[in-house]
């Protein structure tokens, strides 16, 4: 058995069950393990702590699948983290059919995310571990599901990171077509999951699109008019039509990617919505925000979902400028009593960070706002307790005074 053996004293985050193992907490390796490879790893004093994939090319030097010795990791056992993954999702397909379905460390399956859109599986294998087990864990997931076709979306910047090569393709079944068709709490939306962000659609973000929603039919019902709205970094609209639906009367959606507010616009027809109470504006989010306060534009309902400002810690310092930026200029815009729902998903920057940073923001804005609550992505999107690192969406609801 190939065994990774530990400094002396770097066993202390296995103990508290931390999945990932750093390269520089490695002593040394024996035998010769290729990238995926089952190993044992031990203390320096010889006991036994963890089984882990081995990748040889990453930071993470390996990722721990138990710390159960007496468990084997083999097909059967992959298979049941995968079973039971599904299983624990199955009272969300009421609400929506676009679903995570395996949220790597978080169901004991480090690196994998599996996604389903209707009939359609998408698959992202992040690290080492699960591309080696690629064959065994498609089988699990087609059979917990009932689902014949399987894309690849493994083409994010972590494969590289990982010593791995981008890869997106059919790995089973049939080409998926241009557009799914999913819904989600009584709404459509059409998703590409061959060339969309992530696996196509933001499925984190359905219990805030949701509570968007509610926002909107409460603001209209306090206001006696229909809010106008704002959604910074729309992407495909699906925040704007949730706000339209829930009573938003003007909905301004900017993004920089005129093929993601094409789909938006398809989004706000499949929902019925009155084209003149969508305004679709292709350009930089950064600078309409500052256009829009310069015309005297306000808002009643602002959404600010941007993309990931900062990619590790070396880019915490720019993000933090960046996400104070467009919530001060956002704050400015918002009318009194109006209502600001604002996130990261920069894992670099912690929940308590995020919130400093938007406090920052309130007070050179010199406006006064209470915050109704923090946010974060649905039941699907677990986070490990021993791992909080899986904790990447946070968001914060705040109220203009």
């Amino acid at each position: 058995m190939h065994q990774l053996v530990l400094k002396p004293g770097k066993e202390r985050s296995l103990a508290r069950r931390h999945p990932w193992i750093y390269a520089t907490a490695v002593a040394r390796v024996v035998g010769e393990p290729a990238a995926g490879d089952l190993v044992a790893v031990h203390a320096a004093d010889g006991r036994w702590l963890a089984w882990a994939a081995y990748a040889p090319d990453s930071a993470i030097r390996a990722r721990c699948w138990s710390f159960a010795e007496s468990d084997r990791i083999d097909q059967r056992w992959l298979a049941a983290r995968v079973r039971e993954a599904v299983a624990r999702r199955a009272r969300l397909a009421e609400h929506s059919n676009a679903l995570r379905l395996v949220y790597g460390e978080a169901d004991l399956l480090p690196g994998l995310i599996a996604d389903r859109y209707e009939h359609q599986l998408v698959v992202q294998l992040q690290a080492p571990g699960v591309q080696a087990q690629c064959e065994v864990l498609l089988e699990a997931l087609c059979e917990a599901t009932g689902c014949r076709d399987v894309f690849d979306r493994s083409d994010g910047a972590l494969r590289a990171r990982e010593g791995l090569t981008p890869e997106s393709g059919v790995l089973r079944g049939q080409q998926p077509p241009e557009r799914i068709r999913v819904h989600e709490h009584g709404l459509a939306y059409w998703v590409d999951v061959r060339r969309g962000h992530k696996t196509g659609f933001y499925i984190d973000q359905r219990d805030n699109r949701l509570l968007a929603r509610g926002l909107a039919r409460e603001l209209a019902s306090r206001l006696e008019r229909a809010p106008r709205a704002l959604n910074g970094f729309c992407y495909t609209g699906a925040f704007s039509v949730a706000l339209a639906r829930g009573g938003a009367g003007d909905v301004l959606s900017i993004d920089s990617s005129a093929e993601a507010l094409a789909l938006g616009r398809s989004n706000a027809e499949l929902n019925g919505l009155n084209p003149e109470s969508m305004r679709w504006r292709c350009d930089d989010v950064f600078e309409q925000l500052r256009a829009c306060r310069d015309a005297g534009e306000q808002f009643d309902l602002i959404v600010l979902d941007p993309p990931k400002f900062a990619a590790s810690h070396h880019h915490v310092e720019r993000a933090a400028r960046a996400y104070k930026d467009i919530n001060l200029n956002a704050l400015r815009l918002l009318q009194p009593g109006g209502v600001l729902m604002t996130f990261s998903c920069s894992g670099a920057i912690d929940v308590d960070l995020f919130q400093k940073i938007v406090a920052g923001a309130v007070i050179d804005a010199g406006v006064d706002c209470v915050m109704r609550g923090r946010l974060g992505p649905g039941a699907d999107h677990p986070v490990l307790m021993t791992h909080p690192e899986g904790e990447y969406l946070k968001g914060l609801l705040l109220q203009r005074l």
